[in-house]
This record gives C-alpha cells, sequence and structure tokens, in this order.
C-alpha cells in the first residue's frame, strides 16, 4: 500500500524510465515507485495521453512545466486530474469515474527537458 511516506523519501535521482507510448516522456524513481505501489500505472497513462495535447503545446509556460494534481474523494471512490501553469490557471481537468488509488491527493510535475522530450516527478525529486 503506498502512503505518503513512500513518496517523501524520493529526493532526485539521476535514473529515467521510458513510458512505453508515450516515448517521449521520461520518469522517476519515485514516479515508479508510485505507480508500482499505488497501482497507478494508468496515471502515468493518462499525463503521457497529453503531452502532444494542444492545450500544452501552445502553451509556452505548459510545453515546459505541467503541474498535475490527482484528488480523490476516497469514500465515492472518484478522483479528479488537473494540469496547471503554476499560477492555479487549470488547462486540463479530467474526471476519473472510479479509482481504488490510496492517496487522498498527489502531485506529479512534468518538466521539459530541452531535447524533445519531458520528464514526470515528485515535487520532493525537484
Amino acid at each position: 500500500m503506498l502512503t505518503q511516506s513512500d513518496l517523501s523519501q524520493f529526493i532526485g535521482d539521476v535514473e529515467r524510465y521510458r513510458h512505453q507510448l508515450c516515448r517521449s516522456l521520461l520518469y522517476t524513481p519515485g514516479v515508479k515507485c508510485l505507480m508500482e505501489k499505488g497501482a497507478a500505472y494508468w496515471l502515468l497513462d493518462a499525463i503521457a495521453s497529453y503531452q502532444h495535447d494542444k492545450r500544452i503545446n501552445s502553451n509556452e509556460d505548459l510545453s515546459s512545466l505541467q503541474f498535475w494534481k490527482l484528488k480523490v474523494d476516497i469514500e465515492a471512490n472518484t478522483a479528479v486530474l488537473t494540469c496547471d501553469d503554476g499560477n492555479n490557471n487549470v488547462f486540463i481537468t479530467q474526471e476519473i469515474p472510479y479509482t481504488d488509488f490510496p492517496l487522498a491527493e498527489v502531485s506529479i510535475w512534468v518538466g521539459a527537458n530541452g531535447d524533445g522530450t519531458r520528464t514526470a516527478y515528485l515535487p520532493s525529486e525537484h
């Protein structure tokens, strides 16, 4: 079972993994832990599915840094995934009709690497 304590141990690493479908998206060991312990491969898949979206690529701020947040209603087993520019301007909102994700909230940041790829990482890994 995933806990916030599990995620807080990740503070940066040079190791990267490549998303299977969106090859331009890399992710860190912290995100890998979140996916494995939280059974949340779907969460990174959802984020990956927006990486070629016009709302991201036509916005200078979002094309360089995205702030993704999953807020879970534990009682209803539903969630909302949002992406903003760091100034509380939400550009993407996706309703998740069912989830058993164990945390009430989690954030993943996605930053441009300057070579056409982006890396998804936990805020503690910044």
